[in-house]
């Protein structure tokens, strides 16, 4: 008769045998990107990407973008930690949910680190002060001086929005009340139409607009220019010093995700967003690739959420 010890080494074994069966038949069938924001933003249009490229990689297989906008991603992040953690449901997503969100939060429905699986990370970006083209507002300081004067108010469908905006008020000394959204695409539409007074949009979402005369870009929130927008002045040249906020996008599983899927999706997406199928939509997005392993982002994570904690406590923002 076998030992205890004997019976779980079999066990172990057994199971081991089993993910790596499992791994070798893997996808078998569709996969979903669950996306936490609405179509036609730059998270959207990188997974949109994405999707074709791992259709190259992963030959016969479709790949599907779920968006779930709204509650600051905290629909998304819910329904992908409590999906079944076989490789089926991914969730592309940025530090919003992930790094951000438990300093916005008092309580979360889920938990950015234990509930998920990192993957890749896969680009960062940055963001652009932007106003409607009707408004009278040609440059960051009389955006500044006008809202000294009147009351004036931003919107933002992501923390990344909301945070630089709040940490523009705070450093221009201005008092504008925020107007939240379900994602930034529905904000921009507002900004338009005169509902909003001005925002810091992802480049993704604003920049077409922006190309099509309908809104007007004051500043970039990089430190340096950027060439989808050379003539936008950063707002560190515009004599707020040291202003940057940068955001990034990532892909994780439910938490329990098997290691041989995990290293087969790390490859599959890191070479999707290196591919001639996604680096136009990097460009388009003005998105940098920035590329790591599952343990790389885990990392990555840590630091970030760290991070992201001082700069909304320094914004002045308190959990919800």
């Amino acid at each position: 008769m076998p030992t205890r010890s004997q019976r779980r080494a079999f066990l172990a074994a057994a199971l081991l045998s089993a993910s790596f069966a499992y791994a070798q038949s893997y996808p078998s069938r569709p996969i979903t990107l669950v996306v936490p924001f609405a179509a036609g933003s730059g998270t959207d249009q990188l997974a949109r990407g994405m999707a074709q490229a791992m259709t190259t990689e992963l030959p016969g297989v479709v790949v599907v973008v779920d968006n779930k906008p709204g509650a600051g991603g905290l629909i998304a992040a819910q329904a992908v930690a409590r999906a079944p953690a076989d490789g089926y449901t991914l969730f592309m997503t940025t530090n919003t949910t992930q790094s951000a969100n438990p300093h916005l939060y008092k309580k979360l429905p889920y938990d950015p680190v234990r509930d998920f699986s990192p993957i890749a990370s896969l680009a960062k970006g940055s963001m652009v002060l932007v106003v409607p083209q009707s408004s009278p507002v040609k440059s960051t300081a009389e955006l500044v001086a006008l809202a000294k004067k009147k009351p004036l108010n931003f919107g933002a469908g992501n923390s990344s929005s909301r945070v630089a905006g709040e940490m523009f008020k705070q450093a221009t000394g201005i008092d504008s009340a925020y107007i939240a959204y379900k994602s930034n695409p529905y904000a921009v539409t507002d900004l338009v139409g005169g509902q909003i007074d001005f925002m810091m949009a992802d480049t993704a979402t604003a920049l077409p607009l922006v190309e099509g005369g309908k809104l007007r870009a004051l500043a970039y929130t990089g430190l340096q220019r950027s060439s989808a927008t050379p003539t936008t002045p950063t707002l560190d040249e515009q004599g707020i010093k040291g202003f940057e906020l940068t955001y990034w996008v990532a892909v994780y599983g439910p938490r329990g995700t098997p290691p041989d899927i995990v290293k087969r999706l790390n490859e599959v997406f890191v070479k999707g967003v290196n591919s001639d199928v996604v680096k136009p939509v990097l460009a388009r997005a003005v998105l940098d690739i920035f590329t790591t392993t599952p343990e790389g982002l885990a990392r990555f994570q840590e630091a970030e959420t760290l991070k992201w904690g001082r700069v909304i406590k320094g914004a002045g923002i308190e959990p919800e």
